[in-house]
């Protein structure tokens, strides 16, 4: 009987659970966790602020991974003898002993590790990083031998361009370099989120978990196993060791969890960090160095213990990506390349989004999704992300100094390079020069065109070309299939093999070979204070470039990648960009120096989140508000069966007495409130929403949060309310509140955040009875920061924060979304309503509208998200717009604050009576 015949009951208690009782919503979440992990389901769980999300996600999680080593052990027991008879029992007694040595001298390893850890710990109370090998340099043969391709033509290692030397090093840490020691492996959680400051919640929250003594198993341990095999170590020695490893003071140890970064968060070489603009770029470049200036941190080939051990430590004590680096300094070893030999071991293993969605990452890294658990914490950011990720931005400077640098190449090297070669680089050369060539022209086209000095004003307007004139009416944005730019760019382009020219830039690594030439001519140039160079266009200085940029023909590479393997959903953008500032908007700024950004963008998110999807065992999508979970479910998983996938909504642990949810629709002045684009700059709009907050000032306590629909109108309602024809309201402000701005700059908001938490602690001893920040749907602060308590006892979205429709990708995209929805008409497909699959038809909104709508709700629940942090917290939020009103914008709330949770009262007296009462319940007003 194998052990996947043996199937796990679903817990009625999670006795790991850091705190007892668990509220019910908690163990109905954990329940449906474990419930989709055993079943292999792909699940959607919206657990709001507070809710305990991540401890019942670790804590589920866990479990089941603890019950699947005992189900697993009890599946090789079963196996190895399949009797009641003597020789059968001995058989499995003795499969049992080995398996219990093995896992107790892997705890033995791991104590030790600790230990060994804990000597260097104390040992180096200062560190000093180590000094540079005195070996003298060999000389050169052959000053330009280093820059020519590389002609084995057999595939290399993509990711990191590596030397022979490190190359062969990285093969012995992949094999087994003791015969004495096991290579474990195991079943294990990849938990991904977007940052790693979010990601650094986690392992306190795993300290808190209750996880059993010591993860060595007994295979009767878990009560979801029938227990019919009787468990004994068999030595009292073993015993004794065991009891010695696996005390109380290490639980935590016991699930082996691992932090992963990039090089940019665990490179420890001080001096590579100090002289590169780009941490992976300069750290290919260092490792493909000769044996005597390689990374002192990268122990050597035939010294790969040292790189064992300190997996051993990583995986002794968990660690996140800050502890992970200063261990790296402790021990002189490389943390990037230490962490990435722990992953076969390590339980749960901490990432964020990019190592996880990108399949070149996962591969690099050694990750295999196959038959694994993946948890996608702050799932909202998903969707977003898996867009980005796929996106290609390449500037027309950028592209013209690509060409600059091959034709310079090419010409330099054309008597060494092979025939092959040069035909490969040739073809290279005719795509750059036929999209630099159309990119010119398209701007050219868009460009007003310059009045000639010359001529009179009036001899100018009538000899104004059909060209000239057609260049008022063309859109500063156009999105092209790839298929059509590439018809554009001529019969060179429309011949060409890209795929076959990508390959041969990954295989020679030609990039780095010229990007390299690049950089040592002009440093041959700032030495003879020659920095004036030919280029595709007009002489132009050449800025000397520090060492580690990533080398223009990546980008390239990138857009030919996406170029060769483009799909119907993927797009070519291209936007007129002013030199001196932001894209161009208008026609009025046509006139501004101009260049062209080129960007491929994907228009559907599943594409590249379908492997991790296909190959995990269950995909688990969490985020506080996930609301509308459709939404998720119906752009990620369409390709999936629809018993495959289910959803979770949990309600609030707040009592419901803690929380107001009101829907604002008129004003004081008995005027509908409206705050669509057109009515944003309207002086009675302004002044309604001035009288508004005015008025709710004057009875919210503590902190108010007041959240615009963008910038723009942000700036608008400043403008007018500091003029007194404005109302003069930012002075009225600032007799109930200190009033603060969302800085547009990101480094300035750490020092408005600390400034507006001094301001609403102080109101306690000053006259202001607290503080008003007025803040963007999603900007800096609509997302992942915690204003609990007093911080914001108010949450005020005004309007609905729609996306501009005069974005070309935008419309794109959403006729992309509608001719999708007509194909599964016509082909009968089904989708997700409400966790319900039932096929598809049109009811009141057509595809692209839903995600239209879907886009900002999505922006106004993480808004509102930023009150209610715990469950003794307590708030109003306050929607001000009529548009709330409609049934299928409430519908997109998320279920503990919409529904009958919304409060409509009509008229804006009911609205103040409303908060009045809640506020005096609350023994506090304004």
């Amino acid at each position: 009987m194998s052990s996947d015949t043996l199937i796990l009951p679903t817990p009625e208690i999670f006795s790991a659970f850091p705190y007892t009782p668990p509220y019910n919503i908690q163990v109905q979440l954990m329940r449906h966790l474990y419930e989709a992990i055993e079943n292999r389901k792909v699940t959607v769980i919206e657990s709001p602020t507070g809710t305990g999300k991540t401890s019942s996600l670790l804590c589920a999680g866990l479990t089941w991974l603890h019950d699947e080593k005992n189900r697993a052990r009890k599946g090789k027991l079963n196996n190895a003898a399949t009797g009641d008879d003597w020789v059968s029992t001995q058989t499995r007694d003795r499969l049992r002993r080995q398996l219990e040595a093995e896992e107790l001298e892997y705890e033995q390893r791991l104590a030790d590790a600790r230990q060994k850890e804990a000597q260097l710990k104390s040992r180096a109370r200062v560190w000093k990083k180590p000094k540079p090998d005195d070996k003298p340099q060999q000389p050169f043969i052959d000053a330009d031998a280093s820059f020519l391709p590389e002609d084995d033509g057999t595939p290399g290692d993509d990711d990191m361009n590596l030397s022979p030397a490190v190359k062969a090093l990285m093969a012995r840490m992949k094999s087994h370099t003791d015969s004495e020691e096991l290579e474990m492996t195991c079943t294990k959680i990849y938990y991904a989120s977007r940052t790693h400051s979010q990601l650094t919640q986690v392992l306190p929250e795993l300290r808190k978990l209750k996880i059993p003594g010591c993860s060595m198993v007994n295979i009767n341990a878990s009560p979801n196993l029938d227990q019919d095999v009787p468990y004994s170590l068999g030595k009292r020695k073993e015993q004794d060791n065991l009891s010695s490893i696996c005390s109380d003071d290490h639980k935590y140890y016991q699930s082996r969890a691992l932090s992963l970064g990039s090089r940019k968060h665990l490179c420890i070489n001080a001096e590579l960090r100090g002289r590169v603009k780009d941490i992976d770029e300069g750290c290919r470049e260092l490792l493909a160095e000769k044996k005597e200036n390689r990374c002192p941190y990268l122990p050597p080939v035939g010294e790969e213990v040292r790189m064992n051990e300190f997996r051993d430590q990583i995986l002794a004590t968990p660690k996140d990506i800050e502890d992970l680096a200063l261990s790296g300094r402790v021990s002189g070893i490389c943390p990037y390349f230490a962490s990435r030999k722990a992953i076969p071991q390590a339980e749960l293993i901490t990432l964020p989004y990019n190592l996880l969605l990108q399949k070149s990452a996962r591969e690099a890294l050694g990750i295999d999704l196959k038959d694994q658990i993946v948890v996608v914490d702050e799932g909202h950011n998903l969707i977003p992300t898996l867009l980005s990720l796929s996106t290609v931005h390449l500037s027309l400077p950028l592209l013209q100094t690509a060409l600059y640098q091959v034709t310079t190449y090419v010409t330099r090297f054309r008597n060494k390079l092979n025939p092959a070669n040069l035909v490969q680089l040739k073809r290279l050369l005719a795509f750059l020069d036929a999209l630099a060539k159309y990119s010119g022209e398209w701007r050219d086209m868009r460009v007003e065109p310059r009045a000639n000095g010359t001529q009179s004003a009036q001899s100018e307007v009538s000899l104004t070309t059909k060209t000239e004139q057609k260049s008022q009416h063309l859109e500063v944005q156009e999105v092209l299939t790839p298929a059509e730019l590439i018809e554009r760019m001529g019969r060179k382009v429309l011949g060409l093999n890209m795929l076959e020219i990508v390959n041969y830039l990954k295989k020679s690594k030609i990039a780095r070979k010229i990007s390299g030439y690049a950089e040592k001519l002009i440093e041959q140039a700032e030495k003879d204070k020659e920095l004036e160079v030919a280029s595709a266009e007009p002489k132009k200085k050449v800025s000397a470039s520090k060492k580690g940029v990533v080398p223009p023909l990546h980008v390239i590479e990138d857009l030919m990648t996406a170029l060769a393997g483009a799909t119907d959903d993927g797009r070519i953008s291209l936007t007129l960009i002013s030199t001196s500032g932001p894209s161009i908007a208008s026609k009025s700024r046509l006139k501004q120096p101009s260049t062209v950004e080129i960007k491929y963008h994907l228009l559907n998110p599943a594409p590249h989140f379908r492997d991790v999807v296909d190959e995990a065992r269950a995909v688990i999508i969490a985020g506080g508000t996930m609301s509308p979970i459709s939404d998720v479910q119906n752009q990620l998983f369409f390709h999936l069966p629809p018993e495959r996938i289910t959803s979770f909504s949990c309600g609030h642990i707040i009592p419901p007495e803690n929380v107001l949810t009101v829907a604002v629709t008129k004003g004081p002045s008995g005027r509908e409130l409206d705050f669509r684009a057109g009515k944003q700059g309207d002086s009675s709009t302004l002044s309604d929403l001035g009288q508004i907050i005015l008025n709710f000032t004057r009875i919210i306590p503590g902190g108010m949060i007041v959240f615009f629909p963008s910038y723009k109108f942000l700036e608008n309602a400043k403008s007018a309310w500091a003029l007194a024809t404005g109302g003069g309201y930012l002075e009225k402000f600032g007799a109930k509140k200190k009033v603060f701005f969302e800085p547009e700059d990101q480094a300035a908001v750490e020092g408005v955040l600390q400034q507006y938490a001094t301001a609403v602690a102080g109101s306690l001893t000053t006259s202001q009875t607290g503080a008003l920040l007025l803040a963007v749907i999603g900007a800096k602060l609509s997302e992942g920061l915690n204003f609990a308590d007093d911080l914001a006892r108010a949450v005020v979205i005004v309007g609905l924060p729609f996306a501009n429709l005069a974005s070309a990708e935008l419309r794109e995209r959403m006729r992309y979304v509608k001719r999708e929805e007509e194909k599964l008409l016509r082909e009968g497909r089904k989708e997700t309503v409400e966790g319900v699959q039932r096929p598809i038809v049109l009811r009141g909104k057509d595809a692209a509208a839903e995600l239209y709508e879907n886009m900002c709700m999505n922006a106004v629940n993480q808004s509102i998200g930023r009150a209610i942090r715990h469950r003794s917290d307590w708030a109003a939020l306050l929607l001000l717009d009529q548009r709330y009103s409609n049934l299928s914008i409430r519908g997109k709330l998320p279920k503990w604050l919409g529904g009958d949770n919304l409060v409509i009262p009509g008229q804006f007296g009911g609205v103040m009576k409303q908060m009045g009462t809640f506020f005096r319940a609350k023994g506090r007003t304004g």
